[in-house]
């Protein structure tokens, strides 16, 4: 089972941030809706999870999955910079290799993030994700997001071809959660 652990300055080894770009890239590669349309650069990455780790604490959260030394999976939320909207946080990424697809990974680094944004005071998670992931919107409306918006269309990550972009939202003011 996969290992999860807090992505810290001391995590940021070049093996770990070589993995990382691995998994990016592999996902990207085979069409993963997650904001590149080509494979992101080991500097790209690099920076990335430099300026996640350099965060203040309650800044961002950021958690990786290791197995047999390899990234697994990654996920993160930032906090909201607006003065009106530092109550809440924006989960940016949340990806998986595929050979951990369907193994819970993704939902356990779901979970993870989560608890820390309740630990840190968060009152609201907010996500996007492009409109043909039914994956990633089945994971999320099974852990209580809802649907807040849709924008049809809007996403082109190829030419001639648009999807729409979901936006959902986790209340976690609800304590019954």
């Amino acid at each position: 089972m996969a290992e999860l652990r807090m992505v810290t300055a001391a995590s940021l080894t070049e093996p770990f941030i070589v993995s990382l770009t691995q998994m990016l890239g592999d996902l990207v590669r085979e069409g993963a809706a997650l904001g590149w349309t080509e494979p992101p650069s080991f500097s790209e990455v690099a920076d990335m999870v430099e300026n996640l780790a350099a965060a203040p604490v309650g800044e961002t959260c950021a958690v990786i999955a290791e197995e047999e030394l390899e990234v697994a999976g990654f996920g993160y939320w930032r906090r909201y910079q607006r003065p009106t909207h530092r109550p809440h946080a924006d989960l940016e990424k949340l990806a998986v290799r595929p050979t951990s697809a369907g193994s819970g990974l993704g939902r356990r680094l779901l979970h993870h993030l989560i608890d820390q944004a309740r630990t840190v005071g968060i009152e609201q998670l907010t996500l996007d994700f492009r409109g043909d992931n039914l994956a990633a919107e089945h994971l999320y409306l099974s852990e209580g997001f809802k649907e807040y918006g849709r924008l049809r269309d809007f996403v082109a990550p190829t030419a001639g071809r648009r999807l729409d972009k979901v936006f959902h939202v986790l209340d976690l003011r609800d304590s019954s959660r």
